[in-house]
């Protein structure tokens, strides 16, 4: 992969970006764009409102000015356009699930030398941990940001003469809700842990398509999965996994299709070099921190096990996705 020589000032901000990570971070925790909600206020206002000190308020705000997620007008400050549609809990565009999400993984990110030095994760697997709070940030937060996508490889991707879709280990069931909307005879079943349930649930609900997508309750690699598909979507869920879990997983995704039916997997895919692109190859130490074996994988690797497990005619679509992100395709013979 091709790399650009660095300057001295990259590589202080290379090294020091975290400060501004960690100011985002605690204006979403401490809910400072949603006291800010459409009104100019004051330090000590905000400071009420957040429960926070005053000093210490005003010293978070100017930084976040800084940074262009608020503009300053003498004393008072307001959200940004940008900042209220998206960091605001009242918007519906709220990304704040995510952006926690990434905060839970902070402490774990910091000890990444000794996860290198050992070889095993730093910390606990957190995304179905007994701490509420911890869960629904990565649950929500995959909504945040299959959201962004989702429509637009739902759009793309041709599913016409299908009738049933499996989204396999589908979180809150975002791409199952954009898959059914872009395709009206199309029905489909939400299958994850039974933690999952209720989120998913709720938000199948909000998009009015329980008629149409229910959700089963299951762990993938111990428990049978629901079979009589033509299509099985699995997003993001390999790179949690080694290459065994993965092989075994995908001869159940194909079980789990018709003859003829259409397997799609999703992930952050690196060049078959495997140094770059830079999401997926810095994606592969967030897995080192958090599972025994998981890691991201090249298109060569998920192509050769998706082969392996009984599809035909498996080849990558074409499109265009943020962070490395891309969609293999294949079909049961």
């Amino acid at each position: 992969m091709e790399t650009t020589e660095l300057t001295i000032p990259d590589l202080l901000q290379l090294s020091g970006g975290y400060w501004s990570t960690c100011a985002l971070h605690a204006a979403v925790k401490l809910e400072v764009f949603s006291a800010l909600d459409g009104t100019a206020r004051s330090t000590v206002e905000v400071a009420q409102l957040c429960h926070t000190d005053p000093r210490a308020t005003g010293m978070l705000l100017d930084a976040l000015s800084a940074l262009g997620l608020l503009e300053k007008q003498d004393s008072a400050y307001s959200a940004t356009p940008f900042a209220a549609n998206y960091l605001s809990k009242t918007s519906p565009g709220y990304m704040g699930h995510i952006i926690m999400h990434h905060h839970h993984l902070m402490p774990g990110w910091a000890r990444l030398d000794e996860a290198v030095t050992s070889g095993g994760p730093t910390r606990e697997k957190n995304s179905h941990s007994e701490n509420e709070t911890v869960r629904e940030s990565f649950l929500m937060g995959m909504f945040n940001l299959a959201s962004l996508q989702a429509p637009r490889i739902a759009q793309s991707v041709n599913l016409s003469g299908c009738r049933t879709l499996l989204d396999l280990g589908g979180g809150p069931g975002t791409y199952a809700i954009y898959f059914c909307i872009a395709n009206p005879e199309l029905s489909a079943v939400v299958y994850d842990l039974p933690t999952t349930c209720t989120f998913a649930e709720k938000t199948i609900s909000r998009f009015d398509l329980t008629a149409r997508i229910s959700f089963t309750s299951g762990n993938y690699h111990i428990d049978p999965v629901p079979t009589g598909f033509d299509v099985v979507w699995v997003s993001h869920v390999l790179h949690s996994d080694g290459t065994e879990a993965c092989s075994s997983l995908l001869r159940k995704a194909v079980a789990a299709l018709n003859p003829g039916g259409i397997l799609m997997v999703q992930e952050f895919i690196l060049n078959d070099a495997k140094d770059g692109p830079p999401f997926p190859a810095l994606f592969s130490l967030n897995m080192l921190l958090g599972t025994e074996a998981g890691r991201s994988y090249s298109e060569r690797e998920l192509v050769t096990m998706m082969t392996e497990a009984g599809l035909c005619d498996v080849h990558r679509v074409v499109l265009e996705l943020p962070n490395g992100s891309g969609v293999i395709r294949g079909h049961k013979a």
